[in-house]
């Protein structure tokens, strides 16, 4: 077990820049007995514990000034079950190991998110989620979770076994005790046919529940200061595959979704009065596309400009309505926004704290390339999203209390009380669990 320090001077730093934390020690784990023996030692000195995947939260959630565990021993696959059609996964493992790793294998994921670099832990935790009709969140496909809880001890969770704890731990932000290892149901490798084309906003709004109800997976961005929108509809296929062209795909996803979309950025950074025209070429550049490939290749694309982004989920039938009033503040504002709207779905879930606990959920993303003032675009959001009883992404910014979820999350109470048994002295606790959960 290594102990280090973060970065320079012992900082961490998350991906976006816009958290920093300076943990009194750093423990690297090589197994789950020196993760407990970790856990155990903090209590001794009176610090917190806190674990941290790649930092791809742009809340607080990981941050501590007490004992900072990183996962990075903590990875690969530690089982596949063919009959069961489950793999268990150490907690450390980056997405995209275990999609590749899988796809080797022959096996898939249902649904994931467009980002690949987080931990699966990570990704879980703070309820990371793509786009669907029928599937949901990355941790809706959770079957079994293995946990260190507070005093040290390693919990088991499943459906049959803890089934209170696994109700509530899938989506845990932390604050339950930290995963060792994850069991995903998983499926033979399929195809996705995807589509992507350009579309106005008047009509994927005024389209949405046919888009909706007649593709498996659909999404959309929104160019604001723009009437332009750009959608992505992916659907199983029987094939054949039939994968993007190496040189389309560098130009549209490398040069143009990354390089070419990072020197807007830094021109609108610099010029906010060009952002506007920026943005009518931005949304223009996309030409329509399809292909087919394996599900990982369509669902995750690089994401190389780097962003603060606050997302938010509203009831379903909420969306176009919240949607057309985020255009109209924008349209009618001194706002100068360069980064596009991101629209997705999910269905409900059973998960205590999932964003769409209960509920049909549709997503709202808004972004703020990073260097940008965010605040003035995020509270003007924040308040159209509220209004509607949105509930904030776990791991993007918001500025939601205890409080508000008690009122927009039905079995709150259930979850405070789970924590408040495996966790009582707060040994996971940080400022940002105190605000959302409650002291």
């Amino acid at each position: 077990m290594s102990t280090t320090a973060s970065e320079k001077n012992g900082t961490w730093r998350n991906w976006a820049g816009n958290v920093t934390a300076l943990p009194a020690r750093e423990v690297t784990p090589a197994s789950v007995d020196e993760l407990s023996a970790a856990v155990r030692k903090a209590a001794e000195d009176g610090l917190t514990v806190k674990a941290v995947g790649t930092g791809h939260s742009f809340t607080a959630a990981a941050a501590t000034d007490g004992v900072l565990i990183r996962p990075q021993l903590l990875t690969g696959i530690r089982k596949i079950d063919r009959t069961a059609m489950t793999v268990t996964v150490e907690a450390g493992t980056p997405l995209k190991r275990l999609n590749m790793a899988l796809a080797r294998e022959g096996l898939s994921l249902t649904n994931m998110g467009d980002i690949m670099e987080q931990t699966v832990s990570g990704a879980t935790s703070t309820g990371t989620h793509g786009t669907g009709r029928d599937s949901a969140s990355i941790a809706a496909q959770i079957k079994g979770l293995e946990l260190v809880t507070a005093d040290g001890s390693v919990l088991a969770c499943s459906e049959t076994e803890n089934p209170e704890i696994f109700a509530s731990a899938r989506i845990g932000i932390g604050a339950l005790g930290i995963i060792t290892a994850i069991t995903f149901a998983v499926e033979p490798v399929f195809l996705l046919a995807a589509r992507e084309e350009p579309m106005t906003f008047d009509k994927v709004t005024a389209d949405f529940e046919e888009l909706f109800t007649e593709n498996e997976h659909f999404e959309f961005y929104w160019f604001p200061h723009t009437g332009n929108c750009n959608t992505k509809r992916n659907n199983r296929s029987a094939g054949p595959e039939n994968p993007m062209g190496p040189i389309r795909g560098w130009i549209e996803d490398e040069f143009l979704s990354n390089g070419a979309f990072q020197v807007a950025n830094l021109l609108g950074r610099a010029v906010p009065a060009a952002i506007p025209s920026i943005a009518g070429f931005s949304s223009r550049a996309l030409s329509s596309r399809t292909y087919t490939d394996i599900p990982y290749k369509v669902f995750t694309s690089p994401r190389r400009v780097r962003f603060v982004e606050m997302e938010y989920a509203v009831p379903r039938e909420a969306l176009v309505e919240t949607l057309r009033e985020l255009k109209s503040m924008v349209d009618n504002s001194t706002l100068r926004v360069s980064f596009p709207v991101e629209v997705r779905t999910a269905p409900a879930d059973d998960i205590t704290l999932s964003t769409a606990s209960g509920r049909e959920s549709a997503y709202i993303a808004v972004h703020m390339f990073r260097g940008t003032p965010y605040q003035a675009y995020f509270t003007a959001a924040e308040r159209i999203f509220t209004a509607h009883e949105g509930r904030p992404h776990w791991g993007k910014v918001h500025t939601r209390d205890a409080e508000y979820f008690s009122k927009v999350y039905p079995r709150f109470g259930e979850f405070t009380a789970l924590r408040d048994r495996l966790d009582p002295d707060r040994r996971f606790a940080n400022d940002y669990l105190r605000r959302v959960l409650g002291s």
